[in-house]
């Protein structure tokens, strides 16, 4: 029998933001990209703004009075602050993810289909919930796609921006558990995603497993000394691809934001820098992959 496909891609990464102007005018200037889709939900009490990139999309979504949704947002940010408050993963099909992680011993639900209208752009989807007990705490979402991609246009450059000083892709997102076994068989084993590498660095003291799917890595990190592990788990930093780090560094500073100087990363090849606050409750990393034949 064919292998069965549950994960194609990260489909976006949603931050929980108190206002969703501010976020706009942070990651709008971080990015270099006006978004692509904004719309309000009344219905779950929400509004959402997104930028589309070229391997996956960060969602600003904030609480608006009442509704459903936005009291799972607003308790969210109550609890933990702004930051990320969940992964979308991309499914080929809602109902047949349904019932083969059912097979793979993890309840989950299929929800009706949702559909959000922004200018000439109609979106159709259907979202699978995995409960949050099965991961820690931490919310992951199945989507469905049932409109084109083109129904969610790549964010534009913004005017006087190039693409050396722009960024489109998203390398990595970092999850910080106390367990990172559970990971290792929700990511690994039930979803399918590729482990690309499990190893401990005990100079850096953690554990360190990296997932890979659709150009995106999900690294799962696991403290060594065990009286260091985080309170809760929580999803940590995001990774931005850089293509010309010192051409996007350069723009940022120009514009306001504060950089630290460019490094050579902990991965052999890499040089990094790092955005300051504000980013909206996010550790945010800018990653450069060298020449092969570059010195060093």
């Amino acid at each position: 029998m064919p292998e069965v496909i549950l994960v194609e891609a990260v489909d976006r990464v949603v931050l929980a933001v108190r206002d969703i102007a501010v976020g706009e005018r942070i990651y709008t200037r971080m990015l270099g990209r006006e978004p692509s889709w904004r719309h309000t939900d009344p219905g779950g009490g929400t509004s959402h703004l997104v930028y589309r990139l070229t391997n996956t999309s960060i969602e600003l979504i904030a609480p608006l009075d009442g509704g459903p949704w936005g009291r799972v947002v607003a308790r969210h940010l109550t609890e933990k602050g702004e930051g990320v408050m969940l992964l979308y993963l991309v499914t080929p099909n809602a109902e047949s993810a349904v019932a083969t992680l059912g097979a793979r011993g993890l309840s989950a639900i299929a929800l009706p289909q949702g559909e959000a209208q922004y200018r000439d752009f109609h979106r159709r989807w259907r979202n699978v919930m995995i409960p949050s007990e099965f991961t820690r705490g931490l919310i992951f979402m199945l989507q469905e796609k049932l409109s084109p991609p083109s129904s969610l246009p790549l964010s534009p450059l913004r005017d006087g921006v190039s693409d050396a000083e722009a960024i489109s892709a998203l390398d990595h997102i970092v999850l910080m558990t106390a367990d990172a076994e559970i990971f290792k068989r929700f990511l690994g084993d039930q979803l399918g995603i590729r482990l690309a590498l499990d190893h401990s660095k005990p100079e850096w003291g953690v554990r360190q497993l990296f997932f890979r799917v659709g150009g995106v890595t999900i690294e799962v990190v696991q403290r060594l000394d065990s009286a260091r592990a985080p309170e809760r788990d929580h999803f940590g930093g995001l990774a931005w691809k850089a293509e010309n780090i010192g051409a996007l560094r350069d723009r940022l500073v120009r514009e306001g934001a504060e950089v630290s100087e460019i490094r050579v990363g902990r991965k052999k090849g890499t040089e990094v820098a790092t955005i300051r606050p504000p980013t909206m409750g996010v550790p945010t990393l800018l990653l450069n992959n060298l020449p092969a034949n570059a010195p060093g």
